[in-house]
C-alpha cells in the first residue's frame, strides 16, 4: 500500500518550505523505487502564503483521518501574515497529538517546530527552530519544555525540526528516507539532478 503524507498549510506559511515537499513527493512518485503520496489540507478553503500566493488545500481539514497518512509535514510561516493563527489552533495541536500518539512521523521546518511544541508532544526532547532574531523563536520552543539544540535539522525518534527555508530539502528527503530508504531518495536526488557526491 502506497505511504501516504499530509502537508498543513496555515495562512501565511512560507510558500518555498511547503513546495520542498510537494515537488520531493511528487518525484517520488513519478521516478521513484517506491512513491509516496501527499496530500495538502488547512483549516480554510484558500490560504494565502506569506508572499501572497493562493491555494487550494486538497482535502477539507474535517475529513482527516489519522490512520490513513504515515507522516505529517509542517512548513513555517509569518506571524504578521496570520500564521500563528492556524499553526496555534487547538484543531491543529490535537491533529499533531494524534500523529504522534499513533507513532507517525512529523517533519516540520523553522518555525512549523512551534505547533509541535504547543502540542506538547516535544516536552523534554530534542528540536531546534528559527534562530534569528535574537533567539526569540528558539526561547518561546523552549518555554514549551523543549531541549532546544544548536544544529539546522535535529531528528527525535519520529520527529524531524530545523532552523528556516535553507534546510527544507534536507528536511523532505530525511522524512522521505525515513518513510522508505536512502536508495529511494538516491534514486529521486538523481532524477531531479542532484550531486550525489
Amino acid at each position: 500500500m502506497t505511504k501516504k503524507v499530509l502537508l498543513f498549510l496555515s495562512q501565511g506559511f512560507e510558500a518555498y518550505e511547503a513546495s520542498v515537499f510537494t515537488d520531493v513527493f511528487g518525484w517520488s512518485r513519478e521516478s521513484g523505487i517506491e512513491p509516496v503520496d501527499l496530500i495538502t489540507t488547512g483549516l480554510r478553503p484558500t490560504i494565502k502564503c506569506y508572499w501572497n500566493l493562493i491555494v487550494q488545500p486538497e482535502l477539507p481539514f474535517d475529513q482527516i483521518s489519522v490512520d490513513d497518512f504515515d507522516a505529517l509535514a509542517i512548513p513555517g510561516g509569518a506571524g504578521d501574515a496570520g500564521f500563528y493563527e492556524d499553526a496555534y489552533d487547538e484543531c491543529f495541536l490535537n491533529l499533531i497529538r494524534k500523529f504522534n500518539d499513533n507513532g507517525k512521523l512529523i517533519a516540520s521546518i523553522c518555525v512549523g517546530a512551534l505547533p509541535i511544541g504547543k502540542a506538547g508532544v516535544l516536552k523534554n526532547r530534542n528540536a531546534t527552530t528559527w534562530d534569528l532574531n535574537d533567539g526569540a523563536r528558539r526561547q518561546q520552543l523552549a518555554d514549551f519544555g523543549v531541549t532546544v539544540l544548536d544544529k539546522h535539522l535535529v531528528v527525535d525518534r519520529n520527529i524531524i525540526t530545523s532552523t528556516g527555508p535553507a534546510t527544507s530539502l534536507d528536511v523532505a528527503f530525511k522524512l522521505l528516507e525515513m518513510l522508505t530508504d536512502i536508495q529511494n531518495v538516491n534514486e529521486i536526488k538523481r532524477n531531479m539532478r542532484f550531486s550525489l557526491d
